[in-house]
């Protein structure tokens, strides 16, 4: 199977590190001047090219970024020529960023957004502006028609981005423009008939190629995770996975096992949105997740403010997300600028709240 890029050989002061066969380093044509990028054929055999890519080896020790050359489907079902983004995966990854934030004893804020709300201008500008202030992770909302894990404000958010014409074209354009202007790892929120429309094997490959780190599906149940997650594994994507209040424990650790990145754990029974309280038995499904996993657990779903930012905190979880509370503040602000500030504001609280608690 031919290479869609044609190979240049010169030495690469970018590559610290020699990758073993099948993958050979190649310099982007026409020009070396360009960051280089380490280019991969992938065919079908998803299996092969699963266990290739696990290698210890490939992603800890080599230290390289990649850049996109192609992304094209051929006649053939699964003949896919691809190359992944322009991303450092040794310091986007996500897994690799909780053990950073583990040893400097930090938590992880993770904000929500739905992209093109108000419009894809203003996500992009909340992108860079989450970035500057530190966020750890920005969790990417894919507008969708039927957001059945969603709350009235997501919801109206979803609704507002569709009336503008955003779709997963447009928000994969979006991505492809921030992502190489920011450190934080973007992590895509899809529903399952958006990817499976899309077609998981092109969608995993256009997400990579766009620069996300991680993917969430909130309606995609554990036993239908299986391909999905050998598409992501083969090619350092991370599939987080969600548990609820209501997940049985042995569910819950099978979950936890295969859970990559983080395990996403919903704080509440029912949708997205800010809530007066925490529940408190957030707690006990805290410590009853870290019983039976050291993968970080990051607590989302009802939280809109920093005070319960900083309970959730003290409770042990690795990471915070807010979604509702962010999104109503963007969207539903007088001008895109005011809401901007307002999330600003927002932000800037919920991370003195957190850096207060009690350790």
């Amino acid at each position: 199977m031919a290479s869609l890029v044609k190979p240049c050989f010169q030495p690469c002061s970018q590559q610290s590190l020699p990758l073993p066969a099948p993958v050979q380093h190649q310099h982007q044509q026409p020009s070396c001047s360009a960051r280089c990028g380490g280019f991969r054929v992938f065919d079908t055999d998803w299996k092969r090219l699963k266990q290739e890519h696990q290698r210890p080896s490939r992603l800890a020790t080599a230290n390289r970024h990649w850049s996109v050359a192609s992304l094209q489907k051929t006649g053939s079902a699964g003949n896919v020529a691809a190359v992944t983004a322009n991303v450092d995966q040794e310091t986007r990854r996500i897994s690799h960023l909780f053990e950073g934030l583990r040893k400097e004893g930090k938590v992880a804020l993770i904000p929500y957004l739905t992209a093109g709300d108000p419009n894809l201008e203003t996500t992009a500008k909340a992108i860079r502006l989450l970035d500057r202030l530190g966020c750890s992770i920005i969790e990417l909302g894919i507008p969708y028609s039927d957001p059945l894990a969603d709350g009235p404000v997501i919801q109206a958010a979803a609704t507002r981005a569709l009336g503008g014409g955003t779709n997963l074209e447009s928000v994969l354009d979006l991505m492809r423009e921030v992502v190489p202007q920011i450190k934080a790892p973007i992590v895509l929120f899809i529903y399952y008939n958006q990817l499976l429309k899309r077609g998981a094997e092109k969608f995993v490959l256009e997400a990579l190629e766009a620069g996300a780190s991680g993917i969430v599906v909130p309606d995609l149940p554990l036993e239908e995770t299986a391909k999905l997650r050998r598409l992501t594994g083969a090619v350092g994507l991370e599939l987080v996975l969600l548990t609820t209040p209501t997940t049985p424990k042995e569910r819950m650790h099978a979950i936890t096992e295969v859970s990559q990145g983080f395990v996403y754990l919903v704080s509440l029974t029912g949708v997205t949105g800010a809530r007066a309280n925490i529940e408190s038995r957030v707690e006990d499904l805290l410590k009853t997740i870290k019983e039976v996993t050291d993968k970080p657990v990051c607590v989302g779903f009802g939280i809109s403010n920093g005070q319960q930012a900083r309970q959730i905190a003290e409770w042990g979880a690795d990471g915070v997300i807010i979604g509702s509370a962010v999104v109503k503040l963007l969207g539903e602000s007088g001008t895109p600028e005011q809401g901007l500030q307002a999330v600003e504001e927002f932000i800037v609280d919920v991370q003195n709240c957190i850096a207060q608690r009690k350790r």
